[in-house]
């Protein structure tokens, strides 16, 4: 029985630590985004598939940056977003029993990154392929979440009341 309970509190804080890492770097990348465009574009090889629309959005980004700066203070709180909200899952890295609301949080913020990706993706004309790749963060988010609720679940039911 102890053995089962250090084994679960283990991968919950596995699965915890993927999803603050995922977002700490999500995070810590939105900060110099011409910058690693700039290196993509440099490195990406005209015949890759992404190449065409990785120079339009490094040569928008370039132009936006060196004519309104101002603009990219936007992608900086993005970028903040996602450090607080990574901070926010230091709770059930102590708990998890008592903040399962965090990881239902972050389950429920997954599942809506595919109607957002659809939704304003259309609007803001960007290619289908590309929000794909978005949705596919909200996929890649939504499992470790998600094996970690049903292992906070078994660890809830192992407590004695």
């Amino acid at each position: 029985m102890i053995m089962n309970h250090h084994i679960l509190k283990r991968r919950i804080k596995i699965c915890i630590w993927i999803i603050i890492v995922g977002l700490a770097v999500s995070g810590l990348t939105a900060f110099p985004l011409e910058t690693e465009l700039g290196i993509l574009h440099q490195h990406l090889a005209v015949s890759n598939p992404f190449y065409n629309w990785i120079n339009t959005i490094y040569n928008a980004l370039k132009i936006t940056n060196h004519q309104f700066p101002y603009i990219s203070y936007g992608t900086d709180w993005l970028a903040f977003a996602h450090l607080v909200i990574a901070i926010a899952f230091i709770g059930p890295l102590k708990d998890p029993v008592k903040n399962i609301w965090v990881i239902e949080f972050g389950i429920i913020a997954c599942i809506l990154i595919v109607p957002l990706a659809f939704i304003a993706g259309s609007i803001r004309d960007i290619p289908i392929y590309w929000r794909l790749i978005d949705c596919s963060f909200g996929i890649i988010g939504f499992v470790p979440l998600y094996y970690c609720k049903i292992n906070i679940k078994k660890l809830q039911e192992m407590a004695p009341e």
